[in-house]
């Protein structure tokens, strides 16, 4: 279940991939399968090459990329949501998530 972002930030993170741009969107997330973590960063390009190169510079298998066909992307949490994004800068979500 997602939770804490509007439409239009769907929305705008949508026409981003689509774009072909390497877009963020972080949410609260609850899954009982991931026990405490309760936001994901889901990161998205509709360039599968691109979003694989990005990937591998942090270490992501191209494996790990939900083949979402209009949004494919990698699902961040914990840890490696952490490292990432700071080392992308995307203070915004970060502060906003706690992060």
């Amino acid at each position: 279940m997602a939770f804490g972002i509007t439409r239009a930030e769907l929305r705008d993170w949508q026409k981003r991939v689509k774009s072909g741009e390497v877009a963020f969107l972080t949410h609260f997330w609850l899954d009982e399968r991931f026990p405490g973590c309760d936001t994901v960063t889901k990161v998205g390009c509709s360039q599968l090459p691109v979003l694989k190169q990005w990937g591998a510079k942090y270490g992501l298998k191209p494996e790990w990329i939900h083949h979402d066909p209009r949004y494919p992307h990698f699902d961040l949490f914990g840890s490696t949501q952490s490292r990432i994004m700071r080392a992308e800068e995307q203070w915004e979500q970060i502060e906003r998530f706690n992060l």
